[in-house]
């Protein structure tokens, strides 16, 4: 799986505290139909339709990079 995690924080958390709520997003894709160059050449086009999506939403930054199907999350 090559997956494009996004890195953002909540604006409405900025105004709120000094700690802001952040979070990761991910989009997983098939390795046999996008590489890792692909999602890098093209991550840039999915980010702003994320961030239209997520107004709320202030992306830190974001990555490309290859993720093993038994890799979880907790």
């Amino acid at each position: 799986m090559i997956e494009l995690l996004i890195s953002a924080c909540a604006l409405s958390a900025k105004l709120a505290g000094p700690l802001p709520e952040c979070r990761d997003f991910s989009y997983l894709y098939d390795a046999r139909e996008v590489s890792v160059m692909t999602c890098m050449m093209h991550g840039q086009s999915q980010i702003v339709r994320w961030k239209q999506a997520h107004p709320k939403w202030n992306v830190q930054r974001w990555q490309c990079r290859a993720r093993l199907v038994r890799e979880s999350r907790v």
